[in-house]
């Protein structure tokens, strides 16, 4: 997949991985629109990443609210052109500290699969449409291993998560066939605001950056490989990108055309 002059959404790119994603996405040469419910974080990311020479640019939205999905397609549509992917990171654990099912609000469990789950349903709706016309899409869910594995207190997010991880694989089989490939990603553990709020007492020198989960993730991308339609993927388990690979090689090329660009432009 070539990430040159593609068109990435990337919801929850505020802070943590969807930051990292917009900013690598970008330096590979993507256009590309971050959405997020901060605005001033979201401007941030996005100054950062233009001033390294990428196109980016940001939607103050919120996924869950049924009332901006069409804003929301539509306005990326109109920035950057039909989308050619779609990064679902955007996502709530629910009230911390975690707790028990047995202690959860309805509201909260409800809650939880409205971000999770009805949210990026509704904008893939929006979306999906017009790869599947164009005959090739992309749509990537950021799931948990809280997906597959029952962890005590993690009920309302692993729910959704799991939820939302069927849901992309019955679309997968259904619309494979017209281009249209559904995948989801487990990030692993990561040194996130989000996993601080989680596990508060994490070694968080053992979590991963999410800069170097954000590059094994988009190589995997450019990759285009069988993992893209095996339904899931684990971002521990792919290989490590080496100094003078052809993907790091090309994040290379990449950043210094970028830099070049940059140049050009405050010159």
């Amino acid at each position: 997949m070539k990430l040159q002059g593609m068109s990435v959404l990337v919801t929850g790119a505020s802070r943590g991985l969807g930051a990292a994603l917009v900013e690598e996405l970008s330096r590979r040469g993507a256009r590309v629109v971050g959405v997020a419910r901060g605005e001033e974080e979201l401007s941030g990311v996005v100054r950062r990443a233009r001033e390294r020479g990428g196109e980016v640019h940001g939607i103050a939205a919120d996924v869950a609210d049924k009332e901006a999905t069409y804003a929301i397609a539509g306005s990326a549509a109109a920035l950057v052109g039909p989308l050619d992917v779609v990064i679902h990171n955007a996502s709530t654990l629910g009230p911390v500290p975690l707790r028990a099912l047995s202690d959860t609000d309805c509201e909260d469990l409800e809650r939880a699969l409205v971000v999770n789950v009805v949210g990026p349903f509704r904008l893939t709706k929006a979306v999906a449409g017009s790869m599947a016309v164009r005959g090739r899409g992309l749509v990537v869910h950021v799931s948990s291993d809280a997906a597959v594995a029952a962890y005590p207190t993690w009920g309302a997010y692993g729910a959704s998560k799991a939820a939302f991880d069927h849901v992309m694989r019955v679309w997968g089989a259904e619309m494979e066939s017209l281009g249209v490939r559904f995948v989801s990603v487990d990030p692993g553990e990561m040194d996130t605001k989000m996993h601080a709020d989680a596990v508060p007492d994490a070694d968080r020198s053992a979590l991963a950056r999410p800069e170097d989960v954000a590059r094994k993730l988009v190589e995997l991308l450019a990759s285009g490989g069988e993992a893209l339609s095996s339904g899931r993927v684990e971002v521990g388990s792919l290989p490590a990108l080496e100094a003078g690979s052809p993907g790091a090689e090309m994040g290379n090329r990449a950043e210094a055309e970028m830099g070049n660009r940059a140049e050009e432009v405050a010159a």
